[in-house]
């Protein structure tokens, strides 16, 4: 079987031997990146393709007669045309939860870093102002406790679920709001949901029932004081609406690790230093979900997903 992997470096970041399970099923030949214009003449004799966010659309899919197996080194699939790949009894697979426990590791550290900011009083500590100072402490800010705060969830999975546990860990109360969409039971409406949180983290798929989600009549339901943090996908978040609210200065505190384009333009508003509400924004490159471990549990699980097509299974197939 010949193997083509399209897009290798997020996963393996140059890694020697990172894919040495994928290899030892078939003939690899792996790319660190493959520009669109690209992809079919690179998969053009593969019967098994890897991809994390190279686009597999139809008129793809239609091109590569020979091609039995797609696997997604991801949780969303959105960059397959799942449509197409059913036509053609294509096998589709993706890596669920493979990052759960990092992406809310980074969740909770964009929560704490727009509570406490540590890095600015560090800063402020090695620019010579406690030295300065007449007391034994000074504030940048009003500090607030966690303990004892709302956070709102919207998306329960396995990412969710780890937040809402290390929120509690911190003795915060948890709301699991209801997801458009979603056919989930029990949640709390979002218009009861989001006048209570003190803080909104977002963990839902990006669909057509989600884009654009964080819009203007979604921010206007919450807290001037509240902290809003995405680190699922950019799409979720109406960004012109976002930039709307903190200009008028609505929410506390914005934590992104994903922005609807990215890489984002130079000039993208939420990430402009000289913007009046850049102190109260950060936005990281979409890391969340590239700790060592979790990078290694995906690639490990790419290759698993296809041995068990190759041997019959269903493993882990979204077709």
């Amino acid at each position: 079987m010949r193997i083509v992997i399209l897009d290798s470096f997020a996963a393996d970041q140059g890694e020697d031997a990172a894919w040495e399970a994928l290899a030892t099923l078939g003939t690899l030949t792996v790319h660190p990146r493959t520009p669109p214009g690209a992809i079919v003449e690179r998969a053009r004799d593969a019967e098994a393709i890897v991809t994390n966010k190279a686009v597999i659309g139809p008129e793809t899919i239609a091109a590569l007669p020979g091609l039995r197996y797609v696997g997604v080194s991801a949780t969303g699939t959105n960059v397959v045309d799942l449509g197409a790949a059913r036509a053609r009894q294509i096998a589709v697979t993706n890596v669920p939860g493979y990052a759960a426990e990092s992406v809310a590791q980074l969740t909770f550290a964009l929560v704490l870093h727009l509570a406490i900011d540590v890095s600015a009083h560090s800063a402020a500590v090695k620019a010579g102002r406690w030295a300065a100072t007449e007391d034994f402490c000074f504030f940048l800010r009003r500090l607030p406790e966690l303990s004892g705060k709302t956070l709102v969830v919207l998306g329960l999975g396995a990412i969710g679920r780890a937040v809402a546990r290390i929120a509690a860990g911190f003795g915060m109360k948890v709301i699991a709001a209801a997801v458009p969409g979603s056919t989930v039971q029990g949640r709390v409406p979002l218009a009861d949901a989001l006048p209570e949180a003190d803080v909104i983290t977002l963990h839902c798929p990006l669909t057509t029932a989600t884009a654009n989600l964080v819009d203007r009549k979604f921010l206007s339901l919450t807290k001037k004081s509240a902290i809003l943090i995405n680190t699922s996908r950019g799409g979720l978040i109406n960004e012109a609406d976002l930039v709307g609210a903190l200009s008028r200065g609505h929410l506390a505190g914005v934590g992104l690790d994903v922005l609807a384009r990215e890489p984002p333009p130079a000039d993208h508003p939420l990430t402009d230093p000289r913007a009046a509400y850049a102190s109260r924004v950060i936005v990281t490159p979409h890391l969340g979900w590239g700790t060592v471990e979790a990078r290694a549990r995906v690639r490990r699980q790419v290759a698993e997903n296809l041995r068990s097509f190759l041997s019959g299974e269903r493993l882990n197939r979204v077709d």
